[in-house]
């Protein structure tokens, strides 16, 4: 199970094949703790791996026969559409995130198409798992093993990250068994365009093809994010991973434990990237943010008395520092939930707040007044 975009390779759910893959070799720099070399991060490695699982998938995908899309083909052997099913079986890394609720993270593609998960823990026990639910947009999943001597590895804050924190990447890699390799945090904010709602953090961790659903972890033994993707020109890494950051986890984790599921909503908005010509002609002293380009007529940000031309510049809070950010934002808030929005308006800011509501369109609220 790996998806390819460009140069861009999902890290885990390698899929099982025979002999030994090519070996390479990565690391980092050793970090300064109050002007002291650290010597090692062996005491940090032993809290946070018997808290970070293995995950075996077997299920059966269906896919459609290249031969039988032409119809000649078809009616010459007499033949129907059917599409062909198959067994798969793939690798990936998980984390226990609550001991006392057996709740592990891991990503969702590791998981997808799964009717079997087994999870490995590092004293090799292996445990059935239950899918509580997935969500491709973020590529978070949540898994349920049994309670009872687990360890879980505590969440950090990825808000507080910075460029050049040293961070771990520990999981599965190629099947090869639990590994821990360390980098920095080289970037943050990332979009690639892999997922529907991204904020990835860049790490040169080294991260490979088994490594999706492992974490990514301070320094501290916290999880900052959970590994996704690589850069892979080859195939293997080449010090360009990334890893949903662990506030965005959390937030679908916390829907998802609850419901089981994800559902979305918008305030009904366009919305566009402040550039510096939008910021000369708005007259804003802001140099990040996003700006409403159109409210949809009888849509909560119309009610809640959003404009045209308002520029976003936090949210509950949060500084905005894109349209990515405002997206990201309000697709993790849940139906219902009303969103704080700060937004400057003529070299004025001001609060608006905004309930997430299921908005129609146009064409669905003409089909509901003819009925």
């Amino acid at each position: 199970m790996k998806r390819v975009l460009s140069a861009l390779v999902v890290s885990g759910g390698i899929a099982l094949v025979n002999g030994a893959p090519s070996l390479s070799f990565a690391g980092a720099p050793i970090p300064d703790v109050g002007g002291a070399p650290l010597q090692s991060i062996a005491p940090v490695v032993s809290r946070v791996t018997p808290g970070v699982v293995g995950i075996s998938v077997r299920g059966r995908i269906r896919e459609d026969n290249p031969l039988l899309q032409d119809p000649v083909f078809r009616r010459f052997f007499n033949m129907q559409q059917q599409p062909i099913e198959r067994e798969t079986q793939a690798t990936g890394s998980g984390v226990i995130v609550d001991a006392a609720q057996g709740y592990v993270l891991t990503n969702s593609h590791v998981v997808e198409n799964a009717s079997s998960i087994e999870i490995t823990t590092k004293d090799n026990r292996r445990l059935k798992a239950k899918l509580i639910g997935r969500d491709p947009e973020t590529d978070i999943a949540v898994l349920q093993i049994p309670s009872g001597n687990l360890t879980a590895v505590p969440m950090g804050d990825s808000d507080r990250l910075q460029v050049g924190d040293f961070v771990l990447a520990v999981g599965n890699p190629f099947g090869l068994g639990q590994t821990v390799t360390s980098g920095i945090v080289s970037a943050l904010g990332r979009s690639p365009g892999i997922e529907g709602y991204e904020d990835f953090i860049q790490t040169d961790a080294s991260i490979n093809p088994g490594n999706s659903g492992g974490p990514l972890v301070d320094l501290q033994g916290r999880i900052v994010g959970i590994n996704t993707a690589i850069v892979a020109p080859s195939g293997g890494n080449v010090g360009i991973g990334f890893a949903v950051p662990i506030n965005m986890a959390r937030q679908v984790t916390d829907q998802l434990t609850r419901y089981g599921e994800i559902k979305r909503g918008r305030i009904g908005v366009a919305i566009q990237d402040l550039t510096p010509d939008i910021a000369q002609a708005l007259g804003t002293k802001y140099t990040q943010g996003a700006v409403i380009a159109r409210v949809e007529p009888g849509s909560p940000a119309e009610r809640a008395g959003l404009r045209t031309n308002d520029l976003v510049i936090a949210i509950n809070g949060a500084p905005m520092r894109n349209g990515t950010d405002v997206r990201n934002r309000v697709g993790l808030s849940r139906i219902g939930d009303a969103v704080e929005l700060t937004v400057e308006r003529g070299g004025t800011e001001r609060n608006v707040t905004v309930r997430i509501e299921q908005v129609t369109t146009t064409a669905q609220r003409q089909r509901a007044k003819q009925r």
